[in-house]
């Protein structure tokens, strides 16, 4: 009898076994249909490309003869290349470090601030502005031309705020009227001058509507006589507005040049230094008897500070650093806050309990626990800055292009940028996925041990 139940039994669990694995392997081909679409995609966009710049990597800038490594080899014998790596090892050793740093330090400030949601907000904002809108913003920025880059402008208020800007920086001596110029550029009377000596010092170069406005004629002052243990003169725009006038000669509309520095020099020796005054005189008082020269310093013909060459040669990688700074700050910053928000609170209360002071909380429990969100951010980093174009493509100018360029550019510039050869460009961009494929790698695996 209970074999009789038990064989009964027996063909509808394996029927019901037979029903389940159909049902799993219609669910497997839904899953399938519906993955379907992403999976073309991501061939069509993603493996198809890579497979074929690897296949085209082994093939000269025509496509149709087989070079084998040459490529290869050929990318690490390119100056520019080469140059592109070590712009690019830059990139990767900096940018990262320093955005982590910047993020974590504003992510604990933050906390402390009233208006942390605003002040977050406005951190990330650069988020929003695209990579290319960014290099338009910091190119104008970083012009050298202090009226149109607003960081050369800042410089140069600044210097001239403590050093003071040349008076006069387009004037020069009128020749043969008894000035010689030196070799730092300034000018000196060629004749030795004593006491009781008056001297005139004729200028040109100096447009009349570029003259102080307290500037006034240098016809009176040239007229006074010096004193037995005086030395006087004049430093004027040898130049009559509407013509006329003598060369060498101080006529009654030239106009004296004041704030011009003057210097008495004997032997070598500055033994005394004034400045004139708004009609251009000026005077040596006490001077000892015997021959002086007076001499016009370079420093009132020097040309106006114009700033820092921001995208010079040396310094356009940093500079265009400072712009990829200024937009991943704010990313860096919200990652790690939002690490630091799910920090137990205890450890924290218990440290300050135990008598640790800010420092030691940040140095010794802070930076430990978060350690694993710091990784993550600076991980995600390098494998951005390995990919950047944008950026250094717009901000450096043409002739620096060279100087600023990193692997992604130079693949370009080879491929597309005038050197129309693919089968190098496309070695370069294999270089960069390996050089990306052990960041992607470690970040992967790093998210699955976290789920697990």
């Amino acid at each position: 009898m209970t074999a009789t139940l038990v064989n009964e039994a027996s063909p509808p669990t394996a029927a019901g076994a037979a029903v389940r694995r159909r049902t799993r392997r219609r669910g497997r081909i839904i899953a399938l249909l519906f993955v379907f679409p992403a999976l073309l995609l991501l061939g069509a966009l993603v493996v198809y490309p890579v497979l074929f710049s690897i296949g085209r990597s082994f093939f000269d800038a025509s496509g149709t003869r087989f070079v084998g490594g040459d490529n290869y080899a050929e990318m690490f014998r390119d100056p520019a290349t080469l140059k592109a790596i070590r712009n690019t090892t830059i990139w990767v050793v900096v940018a990262p470090a320093l955005l982590t740093g910047l993020g974590l330090i504003l992510a604990v400030l933050v906390e402390k601030v009233r208006w942390a949601t605003a002040f977050k907000l406005l951190l990330f904002m650069p988020m929003a502005v695209s990579f290319l809108a960014a290099g338009i913003i910091f190119r104008l920025a970083y012009d050298e031309d202090p009226n149109k880059g607003v960081l050369n402008a800042a410089a140069v208020s600044i210097h001239d705020a403590f050093k003071g800007a040349s008076s006069y920086p387009t004037a020069r001596a009128r020749e043969g009227q008894g000035l010689t110029q030196g070799r730092d550029g300034s000018y000196a009377t060629s004749a030795g001058a004593s006491p009781g000596d008056s001297v005139t010092l004729p200028m040109v170069g100096v447009l009349p509507k570029d003259l102080p406005k307290d500037a006034s004629p240098a016809y009176a002052a040239a007229g006074k006589k010096a004193a037995s243990d005086e030395l006087r003169g004049v430093v004027y725009l040898d130049f009559t507005p509407g013509g006329g006038g003598k060369q060498g000669k101080v006529d009654p509309r030239e106009s004296g040049l004041p704030g011009m520095k003057v210097e008495a020099v004997r032997d070598g020796r500055t033994v005394a230094g004034t400045t004139t005054a708004a009609d251009g005189s000026f005077r040596f008082q006490g001077l000892k008897s015997g021959s002086y020269t007076v001499k016009l310093p370079a420093s009132n013909f020097a040309a106006p500070y114009q700033g820092v060459s921001w995208l010079g040669p040396t310094l356009v990688t940093p500079a265009i650093i400072g712009a990829y700074l200024w937009i991943w700050t704010g990313f860096a910053m919200v990652l790690i806050g939002a690490g630091l928000s799910t920090l137990p609170r205890d450890a924290l209360e218990a440290a300050r309990m135990d008598g640790a002071n800010e420092w030691q909380i940040f140095r010794r429990i802070t930076v430990p626990l978060l350690a694993p969100v710091l990784t993550v951010v600076f991980v995600t980093l390098v494998i951005n800055v390995m990919k950047v174009f944008d950026l250094v493509y717009i901000i450096a100018p043409g002739p620096v292009q060279e100087d600023a360029t990193v692997l992604a550019t130079q693949m370009w510039l080879v491929s597309f940028g005038g050197g129309n050869n693919q089968g190098l460009g496309s070695a370069l961009g294999v270089l960069l996925l390996l050089l990306v494929i052990p960041a992607m790698v470690f970040n992967v695996r790093r998210f699955r041990r976290s789920q697990r």
